[in-house]
Formats: C-alpha cells, structure tokens, sequence
C-alpha cells in the first residue's frame, strides 16, 4: 500500500507519547537495556542519560567484568550496572545494542522492541522483524545495504521493505522509513548535532520511548525530532552530554 511521505512534527506522535498516571511504579514505563560498549565507554554512558531522561521507568546497562566498575563509577546511580551480558528478565522492554562497540553477540531473535546502533549494524541477516530500529548516518548505511540507489528517501524505504525494520537514516534531513512503506523526513534539527556522540543520545531516546510502550516507528519519530530540537535549544558550543538535559522541558511542553 502506497503511503505519504509525512514530514516529522509532534501533530504525528504527540498522542502517542505515553501518559505518566498518579497510581503508577516504575516498570508501567519499562525497562530498557543497553549493552554496554566494551572500550568506548562514553557512548554507552550517553545513550544510558538519553533512554532515562526520555522517561524510561528503569535503565540498566549490562556489562563485562572488565568495564563494569567504570560504568558504576560514572554512570548516575538512577541507572543500575549489571556484569552479566547475559541477564534478562522477562520485564525488559526494549533494548540497545551497539552504541560504542559491540561486547557480545545480537540476539537476532529478540522479540522486545531493539535499537541496533553504529556496530551492531555489520553483518546483519537478511531479514528481521518491525520491533528492530536500524539507526546509521550514511557511511554506515552504505555498508550495510550497498546494492540499493536512487535518493536518500527511496533508499531508506527500500532498506527497510528489503530488511523488515524500521530505518532511521540519520543526517540533516533525517529519514524514517517503516517496511509497510510509511515514511517520515525530519528537517528539525540543528547543525550543532554534527559533534561526536550525539547519535548515542538518539539511540538511546528512542529505546527510552519504545521500552515504555510507545510503537517503534512512532518512538523513532519523536525521539528524531526531540533530538533535534534539544540541539536548536542550546545552540553553539553543544556537545552530547548536553542533549540529555534538555529534555524535560521538551516533554514538559508538549504534554
């Protein structure tokens, strides 16, 4: 079925965004996971800041022995650390894998809502499902799907219809592309985003949203254009760590 290309504003998600209720606990807005980076710790710790400050009821990162003291020595005491790559628990609701670098292999069969950010985007199968959120710049994204042409929007949409995910190809004019054919374009943004990190504060904001519930497609919209409008917020002289802190405002606004 044939879909407008629809162009990223809060009139599309605002409603989607999920309600905070007086007689609610923290696993009413999910648990989300991040696998922590085995070397460039900072990303995982920017993604963390992002996927909690959008909301996510808990956020846990999981880590190897190795690195685990650093992320419990930097991270916020609101995020728990756990040395085990291989812990789960059946209320987790959304994942991140690759912000940072990759300490352990995908699970590929994950059914919960999962980001795949920078590393986890090599060597990905044919096909997974609409719960994964493929989120590369353009480098990336010829890596991974070097046979497609044509412009950035019939890429994008091509990627997603041929992988089965939802694509967030990232830039100035960011696409996200659903494999029904539903696509959205994001020109709310700020050129102070070109700066290392902020694209793990982004991944991170939209694991934050689907672990509390909120459709990946539309959690991938609302997160690019709070992503962009923190940038426009704070103007020059931004860097990632700054992205985090904007948005309570932001959510406070469009509530």
């Amino acid at each position: 079925m044939a879909h407008e290309t629809l162009t990223n504003h809060p009139d599309l998600w605002r409603d989607k965004i999920p309600a905070r209720r007086v007689d609610s606990h923290k696993y009413d807005y999910g648990h989300a996971v991040i696998y922590g980076a085995p070397e460039l710790t900072g990303a995982t710790r920017l993604a963390a800041s992002g996927c909690a400050r959008v909301g996510a009821g808990l956020v846990s990162v999981l880590a190897n022995k190795d690195t685990a003291d650093i992320y419990r020595e930097t991270l916020p005491g609101h995020i728990l650390v756990r040395d085990d790559l291989n812990w789960d628990d059946e209320r987790v609701s959304a994942k991140l894998c690759g912000s940072g670098g990759l300490a352990t292999d995908i699970d590929f069969t994950s059914k919960v809502p999962t980001v795949l950010d920078a590393d986890a985007l090599a060597h990905l199968p044919d096909k997974l499902s609409d719960h994964f959120i493929l989120t590369p710049h353009e480098g990336e994204f010829a890596k991974a799907f070097p046979a497609l042409e044509g412009s950035k929007l019939e890429k994008a949409q091509q990627a997603a219809e041929q992988s089965e995910t939802i694509i967030v190809l990232k830039g100035s004019d960011t696409v996200i592309a659903h494999p029904d054919g539903r696509a959205v374009i994001n020109t709310h943004a700020s050129s102070n985003l070109s700066t290392a990190g902020t694209g793990d504060v982004l991944a991170g904001m939209i694991t934050g949203l689907a672990a509390q519930g909120m459709e990946p497609f539309w959690a991938a919209c609302a997160a690019v254009w709070m992503h962009g409008e923190a940038a426009i917020r704070f103007g020059p002289g931004l860097v990632a760590s700054d992205l985090p802190e904007m948005i309570p405002d932001i959510l406070r606004e469009l509530s």
